[in-house]
């Protein structure tokens, strides 16, 4: 081992004392370390070859200025993006394997499915093609596999699989075309033109007035981003984007036989996108573009009360005290989703009017006197606060006797019922009338079973 470096400097020192400056011992100094250091990092070399089999990690991204960089890398993205494409299955190919799947379908039939069994998965699997190989395992058989005595599976079953995992990766494809960043993740801008050009795909929105497209896309962007994208940190990862549903509700769209109770209910579709933009107009009534207090007031039944109004106001994005559509759909979002998460942590926040991460009896107390004075205000006799505290307590049964937290609504599953009893009068009212309400429509439907 070598001596150590301040010793070996100290004893030279001592031996030239006198006989060199300052400088001139700074620079013999310096040249020792340099030199047992390059020595000693040579030693070291040899003995960990293995550094160098490291793959590669990160690869720093273009800058702005990086003009040939960012268009290099786009070019790739893009030839990457279509080599995948040409990986996927298409029309004819899937004719083909449905075609060698009801081939060797093995009898008996099950009710009217066609069954195969796994000698016959794996011989199709090898007619099939290379592009077909990765369906073919044991894997993906045993996950089909059911209670069937033969040990065989559906064809159908085992088809659509392969259909829903070929539309998974030709949409992700898609969906990557407009990832500008190449992050995997879409920006609010990135989805607004994705959907924009999605538009003339989707046959139920034909008769959408292209003077409607940017309301249509401000619709159905901000429900994307209002699940997707709790921390609001302004983009959605593609994944993300993939593993809900609203894709699939969004490319129901183009079943032009789509039922009237389907578009009713899908929030994409153009009735419903028409009566959301339809009630923010109405309720405009200064015809400004933008909802004041007031004006709000009237959304649903017009019985939220002004305090819940005011946390509205002073919590969410304004303009002069005033709010514009986005900022609408994010409200109209939260109370038409009142038992999911994120509409619950957007109710919450409003609720949690001290800032504390849970709601109190003084905050239950802050928002229901609200309630108290609209039923003074219509004839009706105050309620308890006492026992609407205690209703609360039971049905959300948190973990702190005392306070209630976001976590604890939404393990509840009363989240919708708690946040109702304490913003909306007509809500509040519904639940204390439930058992008359249940009785009366058991009643309406008793009388028509009788006629």
């Amino acid at each position: 081992m070598y001596q150590p470096l301040k010793a070996r400097f100290t004893s030279k020192k001592k031996n030239n004392h006198g006989k060199k400056s300052e400088q001139e011992l700074k620079e013999e100094e310096m040249d020792l370390f340099t030199k047992y250091y390059s020595e000693w990092k040579g030693g070291r070399k040899n003995t960990n070859e293995f550094y160098k089999t490291i793959p590669r990690f990160y690869y720093r991204l273009p800058a702005e200025d990086e003009v040939l960089l960012q268009k290099l890398r786009e070019e790739s993205r893009a030839v990457f993006l279509q080599r995948k494409s040409r990986e996927l299955l298409d029309n004819e190919e899937l004719q083909n394997l449905w075609f060698l799947l009801d081939k060797h379908q093995i009898p008996p039939v099950i009710g009217e499915e066609a069954m195969i069994n796994y000698e016959n998965f794996l011989k199709v699997g090898e007619k099939a093609g290379p592009k077909c190989k990765q369906f073919f395992t044991a894997k993906v058989f045993a996950k089909l596999l059911h209670t069937d005595s033969y040990g065989r599976i559906s064809i159908m079953q085992f088809f659509n699989y392969v259909m829903r995992k070929v539309w998974l990766h030709q949409t992700r494809i898609g969906l990557s075309l407009y990832d500008v960043a190449g992050q995997g993740y879409l920006r609010e801008s990135d989805l607004e033109n994705y959907i924009l050009e999605l538009i003339p795909t989707l046959p139920q929105l034909d008769g959408l007035e292209k003077s409607f497209y940017s309301f249509y896309v401000c619709t159905a962007v901000r429900k994307f981003f209002f699940f997707l994208d709790p921390l609001r940190t302004g983009k959605i990862k593609i994944q993300d984007i993939l593993a809900c549903s609203f894709l699939d509700d969004l490319l129901e769209l183009r079943d032009e036989e789509l039922s009237k109770e389907s578009q009713e209910t899908n929030w994409f579709s153009a009735p419903s996108a028409l009566r959301v933009y339809g009630q923010y107009l109405n309720l405009d009534k200064d015809h400004n573009g933008m909802l004041s207090k007031e004006e709000l007031s009237r959304y649903g039944t017009a019985t939220m009360t002004n305090v819940f109004l005011d946390r509205v106001f002073q919590e969410c994005l304004t303009y002069d005290g005033e709010m514009d559509y986005k900022t609408y759909l994010d409200f109209v979002l939260a109370l038409e989703n009142r038992k999911e998460p994120a509409a619950l942590q957007y109710i919450f926040k409003l609720l949690d009017i001290e800032n504390k991460g849970y709601l109190n009896v003084f905050s239950l107390n802050y928002f229901f006197r609200a309630i108290q004075e609209l039923m003074k205000i219509h004839g009706q006799d105050p309620v308890s606060f006492q026992d609407v505290k205690d209703e609360i307590f039971d049905m959300v049964k948190p973990k702190d006797p005392l306070k209630i937290s976001l976590q604890d609504l939404i393990n509840s599953n009363q989240g919708d019922t708690v946040t109702t009893i304490l913003i909306d009068l007509n809500g509040f009212w519904t639940y204390e009338n439930r058992e008359a309400l249940v009785a009366n429509d058991n009643e309406n439907s008793a009388d028509l079973d009788d006629t």
